[in-house]
């Protein structure tokens, strides 16, 4: 069984294309974790770009690991067999630091599976000077760490490159897990240990605070590379093997400007940045020695300033263009044009509510309209196929706003057909509705999550009203799965004791009634003006007062276009 596992990592490997191999022995070893599984890490860039920056040091080695997928899982489980790199198959006691790359909520669940087959206790308390150091970075280590405080050493606030230059030396330096060595790494530039803070409540078990060590920083302050062209961010390692296993991709921006108040990523990146035409076109150049096909990452594609000359760069050299979804508001002929000649045959825009009520409130400053000249836009260029996003569960939102998210949905309809008669074909409108989930550092972090009866109400009235529709379909993310995302993303170090139950599929209504964790404060409640969050133990860089007066406006807007 352990030859079997073994043989069917080292043909993964075999597949893969690029990557970097140091030999063991004189460099700091680093264990570099994706808490899902081969296929899902594999197209993700922050995970791909931290091994190769940390590979690239001739002081430094990493190597990956990963959720085993589940006839593999079920087999280390059966035959005992620890968890292994892809690399060189070490375990990772075997390494001086892992390091996790955690980017989404849900993932938390496989941790505690993790560390059963890394062999690695899950409680601190039952850790020894031999344990290996462990770090957590990625999005979730600076939008909210304390649901994981517990369980890691250290977490990475911001973004890898400005952490990383000052941490390896730090780590060289000395990667135990005393209490003075964890104070020493902590006054690093956006480095959180979580031993050195104790947080503290009211007898009513409100958080009033944290109480810390003298000379450990508070809060501690989100990294970010000002200069983006200073580092390069893109597929180093392709495999088929993965989501995006057919195309290199090249991130081009980072963060985005346009202040939706439902998202973190407007605000948790901020200020934005974009990467020089040459600089992108640098790592374009790359990319196509891999694949023809080059996707372009970034929050907001659209806003790119130079997007027409590096989608006509890359046509005039052999490759394809492709994109996650299109800003509406700054999608031209020109993006459609590139699209169409790229083989596309689905685009993804993002109205995210139905009503201009909701959209105004949520920030979303877009209207019908606008909506509707994209959607002419791209069926008279030839797509053949459209996928809409939207949200459901916003603050004030009504069941005329419901209605009013099908007469949009209508008209879109009608102007897609339209074009469609004219060409002889007849695509799909497909529409993506999540719930809303109130993230942190946000201006709607004070908003109270919808209940999961309400949601999966909303989604029954839309699923009934689609399903009549010819050339329409509909998915909705399960209200479950978003509710704890809420609950993850939302709780503090309370809601980490509750993980190995749900992750042996324990539902967290029933783990936090057992612990005595209040679920309903953490998802349901409206908190007030001067609330105490669990992630403000960090300073997203982001005034509070400013994500105040914007969940102001936000419900003075739903508020007075109700009445």
């Amino acid at each position: 069984m352990s030859k079997k596992l073994y043989m069917q990592m080292r043909k993964r490997h075999q597949a893969e294309e690029g990557g970097i191999i140091h030999a063991w022995g004189g460099r700091l070893t680093v264990a570099l974790v994706y808490p899902n599984t081969y296929h899902n890490a594999m197209s993700n860039l922050g995970f791909l770009s931290v091994h190769h920056w940390l590979n690239q040091r001739d002081d430094t080695l990493c190597e990956r690991f990963f959720l085993p997928d589940p006839d593999a899982l079920a087999d280390h489980k059966k035959g005992g067999v620890p968890l292994f790199s892809i690399e060189s198959e070490r375990q990772l006691a075997e390494f001086d630091v892992i390091a996790f790359s955690i980017s989404f909520e849900n993932d938390y669940l496989n941790l505690p599976i993790l560390f059963d087959l890394g062999r690695i206790p899950w409680g601190k308390i039952d850790r020894t000077e031999q344990t290996p150091l462990l770090l957590a970075g990625g999005v979730c280590a600076f939008l909210n760490p304390e649901p994981l405080a517990q369980q890691f050493d250290l977490f990475a606030v911001g973004e890898a490159e400005a952490i990383l230059p000052n941490l390896i030396p730090g780590l060289i330096a000395d990667t135990g897990r005393s209490r003075d060595n964890l104070l020493r790494l902590s006054n690093l530039p956006g480095i959180y240990a979580p031993v050195l803070y104790e947080p503290r409540y009211d007898t009513a078990g409100v958080l009033l605070g944290w109480d810390k060590e003298p000379a450990a920083p508070f809060p501690v302050e989100r990294q970010w590379l000002a200069d983006l062209d200073s580092s390069a961010c893109r597929s180093y390692i392709t495999t088929p093997d993965t989501e995006f296993g057919d195309m290199a991709l090249t991130e081009i921006s980072r963060g985005c400007g346009h202040g939706c108040r439902f998202c973190a990523a407007g605000f948790i990146f901020r200020p934005p940045r974009f990467r020089s035409l040459a600089a992108v076109e640098k790592q374009i150049d790359l990319g196509l020695c891999q694949h023809k096909k080059q996707g372009l990452v970034s929050p907001a594609v659209g806003d790119y300033p130079q997007l027409n000359a590096l989608q006509k760069g890359i046509l005039a050299k052999g490759g394809s263009v492709s994109v996650a979804s299109l800003r509406i508001d700054t999608l031209t002929a020109a993006d459609v044009e590139a699209l169409s000649l790229s083989g596309h045959k689905t685009v993804a825009l993002a109205p995210e509510a139905g009503s201009q009520r909701l959209r105004d409130a949520i920030h979303k400053r877009i209207d019908t309209k606008q909506i509707l000249h994209a959607v002419k836009l791209l069926s008279d260029g030839g797509v053949p196929n459209l996928k809409l996003y939207f949200l459901i569960g916003l603050p004030g939102e009504t069941a005329a706003d419901l209605v009013e998210m099908l007469e949009l949905v209508s008209s879109i309809r009608a102007v897609w057909l339209e074009a469609g008669r004219k060409k002889g074909w007849l695509g799909q409108i497909h529409l993506s509705v999540n719930p809303f989930v109130p993230k942190p550092f946000t201006p709607f972090q004070w908003a109270a999550m919808a209940t999961e009866a309400d949601l999966k109400k909303k989604m029954k009235q839309l699923r009934l009203a689609i399903g009549k529709i010819p050339n329409l379909s509909i998915s909705f993310e399960s209200a479950r799965a978003a509710l704890l995302q809420g609950f993850l993303s939302r709780g503090g170090r309370e809601v980490g004791r509750l993980l190995p139950e749900l992750a042996s599929g324990e539902r967290y209504l029933q783990a936090s009634r057992k612990h005595g964790v209040d679920w309903r404060e953490i998802l349901h409640t409206e908190k007030s003006a001067d609330a105490v969050f669990p992630w403000e133990v960090i300073d997203c860089r982001v005034d509070r007062d400013l994500l105040w007066r914007e969940w102001e406006q936000a419900q003075s807007v739903a508020q007075i276009s109700s009445d």
